[in-house]
């Protein structure tokens, strides 16, 4: 049944191929941002949860 639904929909099939280059366009996007990250920056992110010195406030002064 659905199938007859969509067939009768005049140009359905462009919604395929633009949802097809919105994803590769955003992932591709998404490969280049992550390979042209700085070294420095990555190290102080990756180190960034375990320097600690923030205490958690929801646990202060709970009875």
């Amino acid at each position: 049944m659905e199938q007859k639904i969509l067939s009768s929909i005049e140009g359905i099939n462009i919604y395929g191929i633009i949802s097809i280059c919105i994803f590769f366009g955003f992932f591709s996007g998404m490969l280049l941002w992550a390979f042209a990250l700085k070294k420095t920056y990555l190290t102080k992110m990756s180190d960034l949860p375990l320097e600690g010195g923030e205490t958690n406030s929801t646990n202060k002064n709970q009875s």
